[in-house]
């Protein structure tokens, strides 16, 4: 996928799975990314990005992970699994991580990449969600979501009104007293925001702001109404 002049997107997939003894729920990673390329420091930088941003989703346990490259960061969440299951041979239990990345949105200022990623390391349950990465194709550098805006503070009230109607929240009441969990009782804007071609999507995982059985949130506005806080698109 070509975005700007010199810099391209490639996806490319990293796979492993255990050697140990496996009948069913065989732990495995599945990574598949874009991966950007000749546009030099440019591509450099995106990539950087792109790989910790993973690495943070992929990892486990408390020690550091020095891992270099995908292989490598494949490679260790498939070691971490199998030094468990020495240590606790009759424990059943199955690990898996699967990560898609995707060139989601791009213009002559934004390439705004999406990664969907779910991980499932024992417990009741995985974790599923969503991480936004916003790009300036001129450097590689990420965009931080307030260096969007002309007045990231008036964007973030406007962004609480259209969130108190979507989801039904009396103006004159607390943010979560419709049982949302924002931190303090104070609205704050996603963490991870999206382009698309209707508009910017503030999207919140699991967690985030609401119990896990409720699932994520998002919400939509559209550029008619987000054009007049935007910088760029």
């Amino acid at each position: 996928m070509s975005c700007s002049k010199g810099l391209d997107f490639e996806n490319q997939s990293f796979e492993k799975s255990t050697n140990l003894d496996c009948t069913e729920n065989c732990p495995s990673i599945k990574i598949d990314i874009p991966v950007a390329k000749n546009a030099g420091t440019i591509s450099d930088s995106i990539n950087n990005n792109v790989f910790t941003t993973v690495k943070s989703i992929v990892d486990f346990g408390d020690k550091p992970n020095h891992s270099k490259n995908y292989n490598e960061l494949a490679q260790s969440f498939i070691q971490n699994y199998e030094k468990i299951k020495r240590d606790f041979p009759r424990d059943h239990f199955g690990w898996e991580a699967k990560i898609e990345g995707e060139v989601k949105y791009k213009s002559e200022n934004i390439i705004n990449i999406t990664i969907n990623h779910y991980t499932f390391t024992g417990g009741a349950h995985g974790y599923a969600g969503l991480r936004s990465l916003i790009f300036d194709p001129k450097t590689g550098k990420k965009i931080p979501n307030e260096k969007l805006f002309k007045n990231w503070n008036l964007f973030k009230v406007f962004a609480e009104t259209k969130f108190r109607q979507k989801y039904k929240i009396p103006k004159d009441q607390p943010i979560n007293s419709t049982g949302m969990f924002f931190e303090n009782d104070v609205f704050q804007a996603a963490q991870n925001l999206f382009f698309t071609n209707e508009g910017i999507v503030l999207h919140y995982n699991p967690y985030e702001i609401a119990a896990y059985v409720d699932g994520s949130r998002a919400l939509l506005i559209k550029y008619e109404e987000a054009n007049d806080y935007l910088i760029t698109k």
